[in-house]
Order: C-alpha cells, then sequence, then structure tokens
C-alpha cells in the first residue's frame, strides 16, 4: 500500500515479499548470504524448514506442534501471515487467540528455531480469498496483484506477473525496492518469480527442484515449498505422497547444490471457520504432512525425514564448502561428490531408474542403490541414509467413540426468507453475490414472486413447469412456497451451477426463494477478486401456457446469511433467545434448514478429539461459540488403484479415500472445551441425522515395521576411522505406542523374508520359529521397545546367505486396558 493513511498500516509495513526473521537470543546477529547458503553470524548454513500455519491450529497447540518440528531435525518454521485474520474490516485489527502472531513467533524463539516469516500480504494457501480482506475489494481504483495506484502487494507472483506483462515487471520491481528499503537487515525472497532483481532472492516451490537454478550465479538454491502432500476439495479424493519419494526430492536438490528446504506443510491444521478457500477446499488442511491435522505425529513419514536431515547435517560442512562433482556410475546412475580442503569427503549416489536396482562401483567399493532413491555417505564411504529403505515404524490411526454418552440434541427450524420482510434490500435483476453479503455469510437469499393463472393446464394435471436457474455457483437450494425443490452443486472442476427442476406452483401468487451458498472464496488466479458468485441468471421458467417466463430482470429481494445467524444461534448467549423443540428425532423425516443444539462433557485424557459427521448433509459446527467450520458429506470420486513411491509424484497419484465423504471427522480443539456443559451447534442444509453425530478420540490402534538386517544407520558413521576397517553395528526395529498406551499384542512378527505391508504381512519360505515369542519377551507392557536385527535374538540364522528383515505389526492399547 502507498497511501497507509487511507487504508492498512498492516499493508504499508509489511508489503512484499517473504521475509527471513531469525530470532537468536544475542542481540548480535547478521544475516547474509552467497551462492553456496544463508550465512548466520559468518556461517553457511544448511537449513531445514517447515511450514506451520498459526491460524490453522490453537495457541495451546504451538508449543507442542514447534518441539515435534524441531525433534524431527528441522530448523526453522514458516508462515504465512494472515491479512484478512489481522484485519477484518478497514483499521479493526485482531491479534488475539489464533492470530496472535507475536506469542506465535516467540513459541518459535524459545524452541530455539529461526522464523521464515512469509509476509505476504497474498498468501495463495488455499485459504479464502488468497489472504486478502474481502473489503479490499472495495478500495476505489484498485485492481489486484498489478501497477496500480492502491495496490502493492506481493506473494508467489511469477504466473500473475507474466500474464500482466509490463505492469506486471514494473510492479514487481517497486514491490522489491520497497521491501529492501525497509533495511531489516535480513534477506529477502520471492518465491515463483524468474526475474525477482537484486537483491532480493528467487526461490522454487513444487514438488521437485532439483532442475531449479537461481537467477544470479551469487544467490542461493532455495525451496520455499516442497509440497510434503497436497490439500483436498469437497468430492475429490485425499491426495498422499509417499515419504520414499519426498525424501528422494529433498536428497536431489541437496545434491545439486540446494541450502534452504521447506516443507509445505510440516503441520497443514485447521481451515476453522470460513478461512478455507478454493472454492470447495476442505475444512481439514492435513496435507498428509508430518505431523497430522490433530498435532499427532505421522509415521513414517516424521520419522524418515527426521533420519534424512541427521545424514545431511553429517554432510554440511562439504555441502557449503564444495561444488559437487558429477560422476556416471551407469545409464541413470550418478555419483555428487563433495569435496573440501579440510580433506573430507561426502557423496550422494542417486539410481533415477524408478523401475529397478543398480549396483554401482563407487570408490571401489559396490552399492546396491533401489529404485528411484539416493545414498548419503558423510565420509564417501558408509551409508548411513537411502531415501527409498524406511526404517521407522508405520502408525496405525482410528478414530474411537470417547464415550458412551448419547448426545441429547434439539432442533430449530430455520425461517424461509419472505418478502414480507421489510429489511430485505429489493432491486431489479440478479446481483452478485460477495457484493452484497461482502463475505459477512456463506449465505445469500435471492427472493421473487411469480403470479399463475388458475387456468393455466399444468394445474389440471398437466406437466409441471420446469425452472432453469443459472449461477455462478458454489450451491444452490430452490425453495417453492416454502418448501425445498431441488439442490445443485459445482464442483471443484466447475464451480457454475445449472439447476434445472420441477416446479411446484398454484393458482395465484408463488414465492420463489433461492438460497445461494459459497463455499469458500477463490484463492489464486488471474484477477480473481473480479470473479463472480451466486445467481447472476438467467433464472427462467417452462411449461407455462404462453411459453417461458423469464424472471431475470423483474424485482427481487435480498437477505443476507440465515435468521439463526442474526439471532446468533451458534452463540452461548443466543442460543436461549428462541424456543428449541425438544424430542427424539430418530427415524424422523429430515428437515432441510435445519439447527441441532446439544450439551457434552468434555472427555477424558489428552487424544485428539473430532465430531463424526457422516450422518449429515451439508453445513456449519460451532462449539461454545467458536467456529469449527464446514462440514459436506460428500463422496469421492478418483482413482485409488495402488500407489507406488517410484516415479514422478504429482498429485493425482496416490489417492485414497475413493467412495467415501472427502471428510469425515472434523477437529475439535481441546482448548476450546470445559469441563462439562459444552454447546455444540449445528446448522444443516439439506437434512441429516443428528443423532448419529459422535464425539471421537484419535488414537493409535498399532504399529508396524519392516526393516532389513543391513538398513543403513548413522551408528555406522565413523568420521576419525576413514579407510580403516569397521565393524558393522546392526540396526535395530524400534516400536513406541502413543503416551498412555502400551503394546498389548504382537499380531505378526517373522525374521526372514515375509513380504507385504502394514496390515497384510505374509511369512516368506525363511522364517525363524520364534520370531513372534522373541517380540513378545521384548515388547509385551512396554509403551516402546527395541530389538536387534540380528540372528542371535532369534534363536540363529534362519537361512543363511540370504537377506533377512524383521517385520511386525504391534497392537496399541489405553495403559488401562487389560493385555490381549
Amino acid at each position: 500500500m502507498r497511501e497507509p493513511s487511507r487504508h492498512s498500516p498492516l499493508a504499508a509495513a509489511t508489503a512484499a515479499l517473504t521475509l527471513f526473521l531469525l530470532l537468536l537470543p544475542s542481540a548480535k546477529c547478521g544475516v547474509t548470504y552467497d551462492r553456496k547458503a544463508i550465512i548466520i553470524n559468518g556461517q553457511r548454513r544448511i537449513l531445514i524448514s517447515g511450514s506451520i500455519h498459526y491460524p490453522r491450529s490453537t495457541p495451546e497447540m504451538w508449543e507442542g506442534l514447534v518441539q515435534k518440528a524441531k525433534d524431527g531435525g528441522l530448523d526453522v518454521i514458516q508462515t504465512y501471515v494472515f491479512w484478512n485474520g489481522h484485519e477484518p474490516s478497514p483499521g479493526k485489527y485482531n491479534f488475539e487467540g489464533r492470530y496472535d502472531l507475536v506469542r506465535f513467533i516467540r513459541t518459535v524463539q524459545r524452541a530455539g528455531l529461526y522464523l521464515h516469516l512469509r509476509i505476504g500480504p497474498y498468501i495463495c494457501g488455499e485459504w479464502n480469498f488468497g489472504g486478502f480482506p474481502v473489503w479490499l475489494k472495495y478500495v476505489p481504483g484498485i485492481s489486484f496483484r498489478t501497477d496500480n495506484e492502491p495496490f502493492k502487494i506481493e506473494n508467489e507472483y511469477g504466473p500473475e506477473g507474466k500474464a500482466f506483462g509490463a505492469a506486471g515487471h514494473s510492479y514487481v520491481n517497486w514491490a522489491a525496492n520497497m521491501a529492501v528499503g525497509m533495511n531489516t537487515g535480513v534477506p529477502w525472497v520471492m518465491c515463483k518469480e524468474d526475474d525477482a532483481p537484486d537483491p532480493v532472492i528467487n526461490a522454487c516451490n513444487g514438488f521437485y527442484c532439483d532442475a531449479f537454478s537461481p537467477n544470479k550465479p551469487y544467490k542461493p538454491m532455495m525451496w520455499t515449498e516442497a509440497w510434503s502432500g497436497w490439500f483436498t476439495e469437497f468430492g475429490g479424493t485425499v491426495h498422499q505422497r509417499p515419504v520414499e519419494d519426498l525424501a528422494f526430492a529433498v536428497a536431489r536438490f541437496i545434491q545439486k547444490g540446494g541450502s534452504f528446504i521447506n516443507y509445505y506443510m510440516y503441520h497443514g491444521g485447521t481451515n476453522f471457520g470460513r478461512t478455507a478457500g478454493g472454492p470447495f477446499i476442505t475444512t481439514s488442511y492435513d496435507y498428509d504432512a508430518p505431523i497430522d491435522e490433530f498435532g499427532s505425529i505421522r509415521e513414517p513419514k516424521h520419522g524418515h525425514l527426521k533420519e534424512l536431515h541427521r545424514a545431511i547435517k553429517l554432510c554440511e560442512n562439504a555441502l557449503v564448502s564444495a561444488d559437487p562433482t558429477v560422476l556416471s556410475l551407469g545409464p541413470y546412475q550418478q555419483a555428487h561428490v563433495f569435496n573440501y580442503q579440510t580433506g573430507g569427503c561426502a557423496a550422494f549416489l542417486a539410481n533415477y531408474n524408478p523401475k529397478s536396482y543398480a549396483r554401482v562401483l563407487f570408490n571401489n567399493m559396490h552399492y546396491n542403490l533401489p529404485p528411484w532413491s539416493i545414498s548419503i555417505l558423510p565420509d564417501c564411504r558408509n551409508v548411513v541414509f537411502n531415501t527409498a529403505k524406511v526404517g521407522v515404524q508405520t502408525s496405525q490411526m482410528q478414530m474411537l467413540g470417547s464415550s458412551n454418552e448419547q448426545l441429547l440434541w434439539e432442533r430449530y427450524d430455520e425461517e424461509i426468507a419472505s418478502m414480507a420482510d421489510n429489511s430485505l434490500l429489493t432491486t431489479t435483476g440478479l446481483l452478485e453475490q460477495i457484493n452484497v453479503t461482502r463475505d459477512t455469510s456463506d449465505y445469500l437469499w435471492y427472493i421473487t414472486s411469480v403470479d399463475v393463472n388458475s387456468n393455466e393446464r399444468f394445474l389440471s394435471g398437466g406437466q409441471p413447469p420446469v425452472i432453469i436457474i443459472q449461477s455462478a455457483g458454489h450451491a444452490l437450494h430452490v425453495f417453492v412456497n416454502g418448501q425445498l425443490s431441488g439442490s445443485a452443486y459445482g464442483s471443484k472442476e466447475n464451480r457454475r451451477i445449472t439447476y434445472n427442476g420441477n416446479v411446484n406452483l398454484h393458482g395465484g401468487s408463488n414465492r420463489i426463494a433461492l438460497l445461494s451458498v459459497a463455499v469458500g472464496l477463490p484463492n489464486v488466479g488471474t484477477h480473481f477478486e473480479s470473479w463472480n458468485t451466486g445467481v447472476l441468471g438467467p433464472v427462467v421458467l417452462h411449461g407455462l401456457d404462453d411459453g417461458k417466463r423469464d424472471l431475470t430482470w423483474q424485482q427481487w429481494s435480498y437477505q443476507v446469511g440465515l435468521k439463526g445467524e442474526s439471532m446468533n444461534l451458534n452463540s452461548l448467549e443466543g442460543t436461549s433467545s428462541v424456543e428449541w423443540m425438544q424430542g427424539d428425532f430418530a427415524g424422523q423425516a429430515q428437515q432441510p434448514l435445519t439447527w441441532f443444539k446439544a450439551y457434552f462433557d468434555a472427555p477424558g485424557g489428552q487424544e485428539p478429539l473430532a465430531l463424526d459427521m457422516r450422518s449429515m448433509g451439508k453445513g456449519q459446527i460451532w462449539i461454545n461459540g467458536q467456529s469449527i467450520g464446514r462440514y459436506w458429506t460428500v463422496y469421492a470420486n478418483g482413482d485409488c488403484r495402488g500407489c507406488s513411491y517410484t516415479g514422478t509424484y504429482r498429485s493425482p497419484k496416490c489417492q485414497t479415500g475413493c467412495g467415501e465423504p472427502t471428510q469425515r471427522w472434523y477437529h475439535v480443539p481441546r482448548s476450546w472445551l470445559q469441563p462439562s456443559r459444552n454447546l455444540l451447534v449445528i446448522f444443516e442444509e439439506l437434512g441429516g441425522d443428528a443423532t448419529k453425530i459422535s464425539l471421537v478420540k484419535q488414537s493409535v490402534s498399532g504399529v508396524c515395521a519392516d526393516v532389513s538386517e543391513w538398513h543403513p544407520t548413522i551408528r555406522n558413521w565413523h568420521p576419525d576411522s576413514y579407510g580403516k576397517p569397521e565393524e558393522f553395528r546392526r540396526p535395530k526395529v524400534h516400536l513406541h505406542c502413543a503416551p498412555g498406551q502400551f503394546i498389548s499384542a504382537i499380531k505378526f512378527a517373522s525374521f526372514g523374508t515375509p513380504s507385504g505391508a502394514c496390515g497384510s504381512f505374509l511369512q516368506g519360505a525363511c522364517h525363524a520359529p520364534n520370531s513372534h515369542s522373541t517380540l513378545e519377551k521384548k515388547c509385551i507392557g512396554q509403551e516402546r521397545c527395541e530389538v536387534a536385527i540380528t540372528p542371535s535374538n532369534f534363536g540363529g540364522d534362519p537361512c543363511p546367505n540370504v537377506m533377512k528383515k524383521i517385520a511386525v505389526e504391534a497392537v496399541c492399547s489405553p495403559a488401562t486396558q487389560p493385555l490381549h
């Protein structure tokens, strides 16, 4: 913003690019860069970062999330700054609760980590309106993300800059000069901006960034978004990215000279309230991240990446001191070797073949490389990590009922909008939805009347009339004379709607009320601020005696939001303002536009909580007046046939959840609860069975491991014995349940040549008979256990001269539960 007095001080003070805010205990802090790396206090650093967005979790979760990130080997936490959360209306600021940015920064600082602050304030991020406050759209003369006087802000600008041509180039230069002129003392970054002007560093976003090069030879290679998974849209499947491929992508970037990697996301979290963008982005923003939506560690992703980070850090001195020498080891195999002046050496051995193993010769030693993998050798001799060999456990998560308490529901029927309401806006023709609502509600009523002659043939048994409605999205419910005639929805592929359905009209005056529903505002696209939402027509009746009747340009009345919203039925205070119907609603006909409320006590324990909403249709959820978000039980359509880590990853690969609700469980933060009498309010658009809603706990149901007897481990790296014979230290299988749980049973165990995966292991031709008893002896009754993978632990070698491994599946149970 060039005019902070007229618009937003937040935008004026923080308008553009990405800032490295490095929080150190010492007052002296120098941050620069050269072609090799970011330099902190004179020292080049390989920096591992992860995105954690503060509004997508609660302040009570932040400390645990940051600590889990640190335990995972991260140096940096990255976050956007969410302008529309901080300035919801001009000059009115919010830095409290989930938007307490200062508290979040201090939490990162206390953990001893750095902060990578993506100021934006345009953030994209699948966030409502890309992080812009909707009121910005109505600043006179504004045009988003290009060279015009009211607007000067940026992030991820490359594709838009190309679309805007000279104006885009002029704008990005202004943004860079403004940022650098603030004299923050730390580097600025522009991601997805190939022509970022000096001294701003241009950076890469994507599933892979090893082909990226900065636009000047004296800038470091930075990867600001290494996508750990992908976002989810209502009606779509859940996308997963195998950790073997993610680790492979990171190792490829490092071996090419990359020195900064940020996982987007490291913890995805939840789009609470109406913050989800898209449209059609789900309330869950899990992103298949190393820490899941609920704050639980996702294994094996978290653990395998932790081992990768340890291996990279062992190579840090070599990586920041030398350029790699690239050696060919075969048609699809390479070595990147880093030799530095003090005599050290590190190597990355890569097999790019997605289909077969490769045996390569390097430094007069043979190495076996799995398909699509990289081995890391911090001393150019010992393999301490391979991206495709996962040695950490897989944790199986489940949702279990939190109690036997049956929720006692009460109901209130939303009033269908009436033209008799004198608070309505009335005008000729159809209005764009956001121009009317200013995004204060997802809902806008479009109301008109239709007069029908009592002599119409359809009133005497003929075919009923048909109404065809064109809408710019995102959902539409059609009511005729107070009764629901039908609904229609846009989709992630096409947000626009064509509704075509019969209408039940009678002689005389008929009221047609169209409830248009937004499902998140767009967050990306050229001039997305100009994209339309709502019923823009035409709206045409067919089948009357005089042919078709165009209703588009007749008089329409508008009601912003629901009556229940205006009465604050979702709040602790407002819920007592109306009389709720009590009784057993099970088996009753399901009503559209219905409010439900119930009270519940907070479940014991510390496990994350969620609401199981599978029995409901579409609507919103509040607990103690705070919005959980939108829910929509729409079933996922996609291709869920198998998943291999090998080969180039794209978001259509490795889909899950076909034929299931895109989102079934909705996160309930424990910090929002009081010990007893918590108010749960549901607004249901379509009609659902509230009696089947349940509060569930997330817990670890079981853990698995599948580890080779020759699995690479950092314990076999001996920096003081380079070139000398070394004793190989056997790897171990590690199992651990969640805190408050213990291992109650061993479902499967085999040391030999087992096959299959977690939940479907099978014994092979080679099997140590006492595998099961060995694991039981070591693990039953323990929260965690470890067993060295050596024949002596399993009664001898069951098949000499054969590569063996241990596969195990264990059951985790609450500490209060008896042994199986």
